[in-house]
């Protein structure tokens, strides 16, 4: 019988004609395929067994977070390069006597049987769609994951989110660096100023809440839906010295009560809110806001014609995240009254950030596998090199839009210019 490789060879060249996208290494140490290519290695049949139970992204996936399948050297080349391939070249369906060779030979390389086990860390959802009971158990599977690993993934600000690279290429600017010029910028944007009431729907671990109140002495509402962010946040305003200007909130975004806020805004939460429900939450922030008060939305969109998420981030890290074209978030804001004056994209600037969260994955990959466990540790290895493809090959974007509720006369006392809002990077 052939080597593992050649017959998996050949079983790929059923779908995907021409040279392999990839190089492959079996199981029983055979190779094949191009020296040059991306090297993936097949630990186990049970790699192409999940394929066949699980056909798709999400299979493969699961294959590489169980260690069946790996990929030697940077994983975020590895898929660019042999998506290219694979992109750039004609798909096959096989006629029925191919499908038999192909069965044949799935068959020979043990991909038959029963279906393995999946691995820990699928989100398992219950209830309606966005109910509040389901998005507070969807927040939790991706936020509650500890407070610790994102202490060791993130910078010490705990900004989950794109940061603004001002001074890209110093190698003495630093991610930390990117988050605090961030918060300037969308402090700046706002126009925040001492004793302004600033509404933070989603403030994930504070690093807006405190900013604002330390550096501006803004009087802040935080909201989450994550208890351990709560606790977090309530407990960081207290060892920053701001606890008299922060209120945390554990509630959801729909059981914000009050108005009158001079500020408000959602940086990267959303997404999480759904697409029927945006309507309803546009129209939320707009009832929080005095007339003449901003709002600085920073959220992910998808390209047109890109899906957006995927079943893998999906199933293993933020279950009913949606996203759209950014100008269909335009759209809906300002059909909830909001007037929307600036929308400024962040793309590259994501990539950059990513990368940054994936140099201290591998940094402190054994810390973090001590943590949270080896097959965590690779979703988010597969998650972090998956996102920064997205956001580097547009697939993905994120942009902040700013916005203001105008008065009924339609004064909006924005600047006559956006001077204001950007810094020489010198100053920075």
């Amino acid at each position: 019988m052939k080597p593992a490789a050649d017959r998996l060879a050949q079983l790929l060249g059923h779908f995907l004609p021409g040279p392999l996208p990839v190089r492959l290494r079996a199981w029983d140490g055979s190779q094949a395929g191009p020296p040059d290519a991306p090297l993936v290695v097949l630990r186990s049949p049970d790699a192409l067994r999940r394929l066949v139970w699980q056909p798709g992204e999400l299979g493969l996936a699961e294959a590489y977070v169980t260690g069946d399948l790996d990929v030697e050297g940077d994983l975020a080349d590895a898929l660019s390069e042999a998506g290219r391939n694979v992109r750039d070249r004609p798909s096959a369906r096989p006629g029925p006597a191919g499908m038999a060779a192909a069965t044949a030979l799935a068959a020979s390389l043990g991909a038959v049987g029963p279906p393995p086990k999946r691995p820990d860390g699928r989100a398992r959802l219950t209830g309606g769609l966005h109910s509040v009971s389901r998005d507070r158990a969807g927040i939790s599977h991706h936020y509650d994951l500890s407070n610790d690993f994102y202490a060791l993934l993130l910078d010490e600000s705990m900004a989950y989110s794109c940061a603004y690279w001002t001074r890209p290429g110093d190698p003495a600017y630093t991610l930390a660096d990117a988050q605090r010029d961030k918060l300037d910028l969308i402090c700046r944007k706002l126009g925040l100023g001492p004793g302004d009431r600033l509404l933070d729907v989603g403030c994930g671990w504070g690093s807006l809440a405190v900013h604002a109140a330390r550096e501006h002495k803004a009087r802040v509402t935080a909201v989450t839906l994550s208890r351990s962010q709560h606790e977090f946040v309530t407990a960081r305003a207290v060892g920053e010295g701001v606890a008299d200007l922060v209120d945390v909130q554990l509630r959801h975004w729909r059981d914000i009560d009050g108005g009158g806020y001079d500020v408000a805004a959602a940086v990267e939460m959303g997404e999480h809110v759904g697409d029927a429900e945006y309507p309803a939450f546009a129209a939320k922030l707009h009832g929080a806001l005095r007339p003449e008060g901003r709002l600085l939305i920073q959220q992910m969109s998808r390209g047109a014609h890109a899906p957006g998420g995927g079943a893998f981030i999906e199933t293993y890290i933020a279950p009913d995240m949606h996203m759209r074209p950014v100008g269909r978030t335009v759209d809906l804001l300002e059909a909830a009254g909001l007037e929307v004056r600036s929308v400024e994209s962040l793309r590259e600037h994501y990539t950059t950030t990513i990368d940054a969260w994936r140099s201290t994955l591998e940094r402190r990959w054994g810390d973090i596998e001590d943590l949270v466990g080896t097959t965590t540790a690779r979703v988010w290895r597969l998650y972090l090199a998956g996102a920064s493809l997205a956001f580097a090959e547009r697939r993905m974007g994120v942009d902040q839009v700013l916005a203001v509720r105008p008065t009924r006369e339609g004064a909006s006392a924005m600047p006559a210019t956006p001077t204001a809002w950007y810094v020489p990077v010198s100053a920075s």
